[in-house]
């Protein structure tokens, strides 16, 4: 049987990050993904922000590796040029509930080690966005941009001059604990083979809890519950009136309908959260007036008719429609009891901008 000292399934961006990580300090490292090329899901399908780590509850994984992260990412995209821009963030409040709430968000995000928030009156904000409607907001000017699929393509990179190797169109199947390691059988272009494994890397995002389901040896009290939850984006023709990043105070299962630019300058909003049951990415022009709606809260001379229907992303999620805050779930040997396995369920955003620690912190799981 021909052996590999590891296996990651999912090639998106946090799969990558890990191949790239661990294919420094291990021989052999072999990314999988079902899908022909890497990233074709949640990693081509969301903001393309890079995260300054306000919000999440302090100590969480989701607090510590996205502030982590962060760091990490744009020191990446700056020694392998790839590009990314430190627009910044305005958070906007409108009245008095929603300024109090701005001012919990700068208490947590102090917490979290971020404290670089400035406070902006309405009159300020009148001179620098004119066409910005909002009472106070924070300015976050860690938050970013990044093109997505060049970070990815960097990881690939590497993982390749580390001679790691990433195969697509091949779907794990099932893996046994074996003395050493484990027996992952796949399917590659319709032939079905074996590999032997010391380390096998689950990845799977938004099938994560499926592959879990197929590793035998792994207790199914290990396994959680997973949504899927759908954000949609409208893309907005001709030039646009920000030059930074506008968010609304949070909503509780998202950040609510933001307004982001892409490296080329395109404007954009969402995403908006609807929980669904299969995995679908259609966009419905209905949902124009709930995005009209939304946006010219922050935005009332928005012209409706250069909105039109994007894309849309879905998101991984432990939190759901009723639940509260979930953290992102790394686990390993400590909690599942398989020595060599690492199951990551949940990663949502802050998944992007914490994708380089979250490999830091894999490699850590695994002692290597």
């Amino acid at each position: 049987m021909e052996k590999v000292e590891a296996i990651i399934i999912g090639a998106g961006v946090v799969g990558l990050a890990i191949g790239a990580k661990l294919s420094k300090d291990v021989n052999n490292v072999l990314i999988i993904d079902k899908n022909p090329h890497f990233g074709e899901e949640t990693s081509s399908r969301n903001s393309e922000v890079i995260h300054a780590g306000i919000y999440y509850p302090q100590h969480s994984l989701k607090a510590k590796l996205c502030v982590k992260g962060k760091e990490k990412l744009y020191q990446y995209c700056k020694d392998r040029n790839t590009p990314h821009q430190r627009l910044g963030k305005l958070l906007v409040a409108h009245g008095r509930a929603e300024e109090i709430s701005l001012k919990n968000t700068l208490k947590q995000a102090a917490l979290n080690g971020v404290n670089d928030l400035t406070w902006l009156t309405e009159s300020e904000l009148k001179v620098s966005n004119p066409e910005l409607h909002a009472t106070a907001a924070l300015l976050s000017p860690s938050t970013g941009i990044i093109d997505v699929h060049c970070y990815m393509q960097a990881l690939l990179a590497d993982i390749e001059h580390n001679k790691g190797q990433f195969v697509g169109q091949t779907q794990f199947i099932n893996a046994e604990k074996s003395r050493d390691g484990f027996i992952v059988t796949l399917n590659s272009q319709g032939e079905i083979m074996q590999l032997h494994c010391h380390y096998l890397i689950n990845a799977g995002g938004l099938h994560s809890t499926k592959v879990a389901e197929n590793i035998n040896a792994l207790a199914k009290t290990h396994i959680p519950k997973l949504y899927y939850c759908r954000g949609h984006y409208f893309s907005y023709q001709g030039k646009s009136p920000f030059t930074q990043l506008i968010y609304p105070v949070p909503q509780a299962y998202g950040l609510g309908i933001h307004a982001s630019l892409d490296i080329g300058g395109q404007l954009k909003f969402g995403p908006d959260t609807e929980y669904i049951d299969n995995i679908d990415y259609q966009v419905s022009a209905h949902l124009k007036a709930k995005f009209v709606s939304a946006i010219k809260r922050y935005y009332p001379t928005l012209d409706e008719s250069r909105l039109q229907p994007a894309y849309s992303g879905i998101r991984p999620k432990l939190q759901g429609p009723s639940d509260g805050f979930k953290d992102f779930i790394i686990q390993s040997e400590e909690e599942h009891g398989l020595k060599g396995l690492v199951n990551l369920f949940g990663i949502d955003s802050p998944g992007l901008t914490s994708s380089l620690a979250i490999a830091e912190y894999v490699g850590e799981q695994l002692a290597i």
